[in-house]
């Protein structure tokens, strides 16, 4: 499971994907700056797998992530950012219209399919009290409130844009505060509000967007969880 993303023109390089750690599967984002052919900065984000086994989605990288974008289907680096930077506006406002989703955009965290994810079993739907949310189509599910809990999305470093292959790599950090303690949830029959029963944490993150046409049509992530108020490295 390899992902790269190869920037020229900002003379930086990303990668996502599985390696291995004492003997278990790890998950890494990681970051080259290269200037004058030599690597300058390096970043990595490192996700370790605490002995469990790998999730099976994590086994192979979605077909769509690896193929070239058509040139007619391709934007501006300009707008590539636009629009990745909107998905975490779109979260932070609980407004799934701000950021363009194709309307068979996934989202998958750490392997997990956590939006638009037609996968699921009735037993397994059972099992999980966010199964009505994980159905939902990315933008559907960003306007219910269900990610209210988030109270910021903050250092943002917009790592690597690979015009031809469509993607975009970005570093950021998930800040939650413990609030609202209560989630007032829209639009979704039955559910009209959910508890955050999770406290003050922090998620450093590291995403990949696969744009097309000017849409989101793949979103891959990993990150973990850590203490509230954790820096990123470079403060």
């Amino acid at each position: 499971f390899s992902i790269y993303v190869a920037d020229p023109v900002g003379g930086q390089v990303a990668y996502m994907g599985v390696i291995e750690e004492n003997n278990n599967p790890t998950l890494i984002g990681a970051r080259l700056k290269v200037s004058g052919g030599l690597i300058t900065e390096i970043d990595h984000l490192v996700v370790h797998s605490g002995g469990q086994p790998l999730h099976p989605n994590l086994t192979k990288v979605r077909k769509n992530l690896l193929e070239p974008v058509d040139p007619k289907e391709r934007v501006s680096r300009e707008k590539m950012l636009e629009i990745a930077n909107s998905y975490y506006e779109a979260i932070i406002q609980d407004n799934g219209d701000i950021a363009p989703f194709a309307d068979t955009c996934q989202r998958r965290e750490n392997g997990s399919i956590t939006a638009n994810d037609q996968t699921q079993t009735p037993e397994e739907a059972a099992q999980d009290d966010f199964s009505v949310f994980r159905k939902m189509k990315c933008g559907e599910q960003l306007s219910t409130g269900v990610m209210s809990y988030i109270t910021d999305i903050n250092r943002r470093r917009f790592i690597a844009v690979d015009e031809e292959m469509g993607l975009v790599f970005v570093f950021s950090i998930f800040v939650h505060d413990g609030e609202p303690r209560v989630m007032e949830i829209k639009g979704v029959p039955g559910v009209t509000q959910r508890e955050n029963n999770w406290g003050p944490f922090d998620l450093p993150a590291a995403h990949i967007f696969k744009i097309k046409n000017g849409k989101i049509t793949d979103i891959e992530a990993i990150g973990y969880i850590a203490k509230h108020g954790i820096k990123n490295g470079w403060e």
